[in-house]
């Protein structure tokens, strides 16, 4: 207790704290990415199916995918979620960090750890709704031939052209805008939804992941396209996320980005 009360003793438990969190978050990116990579519970790992994966518009048929028993759809929600977890959490982390960092300044400084664990639990919990709708939606499309299922990507090229187009009209609505600027301002959003507790922590982690999906979900959906265990999409798509949320805000990174989706969607209708 009398080394805390030394001078810059309490500093140097802060940091401590805060490597505490960047290595739990480190930690949590690194399983969700071998797992992701490993496919544990699909037919090939995710590094077979990079390997064997066809440009777009031009997936590859191989017969009929497994059967969706119970065990098979939590096995495909697991997929989505975990993979969720590997490429959201990467971007998440300033707010995540800057969260944790305020923490250890205010008076609730004892639970600081605690309440940045609730607070990206409630930001991943959003994402595993997400990933709720994304499991139904790819059984609803290979339950009606829609999905070339052994490599999870889209069977018909017109629809895959039609995604494409609608992520890149998305990428221009005020709704994307809206959403990626409170991405955007991290310090912003933490002020301005400040709520007390563990709780509160955990609110604020679903809010800030409600915006994050608002921004990103039509991105996310490009995986349909490119193959939903394609590292290259898988890991394209993550960056990207980072970028937009990290560029300067005059930067008209999603309207560029927009344009381009919808430039190829033409490009792969003709």
């Amino acid at each position: 207790m009398a080394d805390v009360e030394r001078p810059g003793a309490a500093e140097r438990l802060l940091r401590r704290q805060g490597w505490v969190v960047t290595a739990a978050l480190i930690a949590i990116t690194s399983l969700a990415a071998l797992y992701t990579v490993l496919g544990i519970g699909m037919s090939m790992t995710s590094i077979e199916m990079t390997a064997m994966a066809r440009p777009v518009g031009q997936p590859m048929l191989m017969g009929a995918g497994p059967v969706w028993t119970p065990t098979y759809a939590l096995l495909v929600f697991l997929m989505w979620a975990v993979m969720m977890v590997a490429m959201m959490t990467p971007s998440a982390a300033p707010a995540v960090l800057l969260f944790g960092a305020l923490k250890r300044q205010g008076p609730a400084r004892d639970q600081a750890n605690t309440a940045t664990l609730c607070f990206l639990s409630g930001y991943l919990a959003i994402w595993g709704v997400f990933s709720i709708v994304a499991t139904i939606l790819q059984w609803g499309l290979s339950h009606y031939g829609l999905m070339a299922n052994a490599m999870m990507t889209l069977a018909s090229p017109q629809l895959a052209a039609a995604l494409i187009a609608a992520a890149g009209l998305y990428q221009l609505t005020p709704a994307k805008t809206a959403c990626l600027r409170h991405c955007q301002s991290p310090a912003k959003f933490l002020t301005t939804h400040q709520k007390p507790g563990l709780w509160g922590a955990f609110r604020m982690g679903v809010l800030h992941g409600a915006y994050c999906t608002g921004c990103c979900w039509a991105l996310m959906a490009l995986l349909f396209v490119g193959g939903i265990m394609n590292l290259y999409w898988i890991v394209g798509l993550a960056v990207y996320v980072a970028v937009e949320k990290l560029a300067p805000r005059h930067w008209p990174v999603s309207q560029v980005t927009g344009l381009g989706l919808i430039v190829l969607a033409l490009w792969l209708i003709n």
